[in-house]
């Protein structure tokens, strides 16, 4: 289901989607070689709380989902596409860590995700990093009233096809409100001028998620969470709310 938010609607979704902002910021911050990844969700927990939100993430079940999420952050390492299951595994130098967090805050919600590495970074994950906020950037671009859904994620596909990197079959935005996950689903492909018409209100997820080998397919790990890459490459997911508004796409995420 897919509501229209008013004006006020989107202050509040703004509120929240600051708090997202912080978050993402502080375990960047605290991201360093040798530190596990449950102590980053600890930092993102603290981040909430401090703040009155609470975790839209943690023991979220979607229907295919074999256990609720048990954390409040995704922190997908490397072949790690998204949904990476923090645990006591310690971060090494080089690697390529996606942080996907969300905050609901007076009954709404923002989503969000950044990747960069930890450490040195290797040439081909820094294209690939950049790549992926360049598609970000391409798809927030397209999101304007006017256009459809299909805009989006034609701009999007573009930025990444043309890199040489693959776009996880099934993998994609959403729309965002009282909930994380609404309508309509915001897909990293699509044809011009096909799709939902965008209007002022709708709030939507852009997040386009890269495969560096190339290809599509994936698989889920033994957590029945963690999606990683088919044939072991690296990964990319960079993540925005957005909101369609009469004066162009409003980033509700951002700092």
């Amino acid at each position: 289901m897919m509501e229209i938010k008013t004006d006020a609607n989107l202050k509040a979704m703004r509120e929240a989607g600051r708090v997202v902002a912080r978050a993402l910021e502080a375990v960047r911050a605290e991201a360093a070689p040798g530190v596990p990844l449950i102590e980053l969700d600890g930092v993102v927990r603290r981040i909430l709380t401090e703040a009155g939100a609470t975790s839209p993430f943690l023991n979220y079940r979607p229907a295919w989902a074999p256990v609720p999420y048990p954390a409040a952050a995704c922190l997908s390492v490397n072949d790690a596409i998204v949904h990476g299951v923090p645990d006591d595994a310690r971060l090494a130098d080089g690697d390529l860590l996606s942080v996907d967090c969300g905050a609901s805050l007076d009954g709404w919600v923002g989503d969000a995700a950044v990747s960069f590495t930890v450490g040195r970074a290797r040439p081909e994950d820094t294209r690939l990093i950049d790549t992926a906020y360049e598609a970000l950037e391409a798809g927030i671009a397209a999101a304007v009233v006017g256009n459809r859904i299909g805009d989006i994620g034609h701009a999007v596909g573009r930025v990444c096809r043309r890199a040489g990197y693959g776009l996880p079959d099934g993998l994609g935005g959403h729309g965002v409100g009282r909930t994380m996950h609404e309508g309509p689903d915001v897909p990293n492909e699509g044809r011009p001028g096909r799709g939902v018409p965008l209007r002022h209100g709708m709030v939507i997820a852009i997040e386009p998620m890269l495969t560096g080998g190339g290809h599509d397919h994936h698989y889920t790990g033994r957590d029945g969470w963690t999606i990683r890459t088919i044939d072991g490459s690296r990964a990319a997911h960079v993540e925005h709310t957005v909101a369609i508004t009469d004066d162009g796409p409003r980033v509700l995420t951002a700092l």
